[in-house]
């Protein structure tokens, strides 16, 4: 039973995109690998951009000074 779990800022993935995101990482795992698209499980988590870190920085920041 595979599981999958994406990250992604909660900026603008309307529930169509997700839907999609679920629907493309399923069908992937049935092609390339040949799971069960009944027991797979795709988890995505939003996360708020001041709680994401790169380079020791926020992804709010980061934003803010790459404008």
């Amino acid at each position: 039973m595979p599981y999958v779990n994406i990250k992604i800022t909660n900026e603008g993935a309307t529930p169509e995109k997700k839907a999609e995101l679920i629907r493309g990482v399923t069908d992937l795992l049935q092609n390339v690998l040949g799971k069960n698209p009944r027991t797979t499980v795709v988890v995505i988590e939003e996360v708020d951009p001041d709680n994401w870190g790169i380079g020791g920085e926020t992804v709010t920041t980061r934003r803010q000074r790459e404008r």
